[in-house]
């Protein structure tokens, strides 16, 4: 089963090619105050985005907004990792149906202080959208 977001006015979009296992929530000083929850891929696996958006560049990533709504639909590693393959990470908030994803458990990520992945709580996404 593949994912598919949008922005609130639809012209940001994103395609992610299969389902996955678990969402990301980072408490960086960046992703505490969007609220995204992240899924991750490549961009040579099959994840597309298309649409307009602007870009705010930080560290190692690009973070694109749609340059009509302003939601925050995905964002992109400045350069390919060793093996040539770019990571781009979707923000799962964009899809249609909530129910859809509302199944899948939360991944806690530390990027405030340690840079290391948290244990898991048992939150799951319906948690935090219900």
């Amino acid at each position: 089963m593949q994912l598919e977001g949008s922005c609130h006015c639809g012209n940001v979009k994103w395609h992610f090619p299969t389902f996955p296992e678990s969402v990301t929530a980072c408490n960086c000083s960046l992703c505490r105050r969007y609220g995204a929850l992240w899924i991750y891929g490549h961009i040579e696996d099959g994840v597309r985005a298309t649409g307009k958006t602007n870009i705010y560049r930080r560290k190692i990533h690009a973070y694109h907004f749609c340059v009509n709504c302003g939601c925050l639909a995905y964002n992109v590693a400045h350069a390919p990792n060793e093996e040539g393959r770019t990571r781009i990470v979707v923000n799962l908030r964009m899809v249609e149906n909530p129910a859809d994803v509302a199944h899948l458990p939360i991944d806690h990520f530390d990027g405030l202080d340690t840079f290391e992945d948290m244990p898991r709580d048992g939150r799951t996404v319906r948690d935090l959208w219900y």
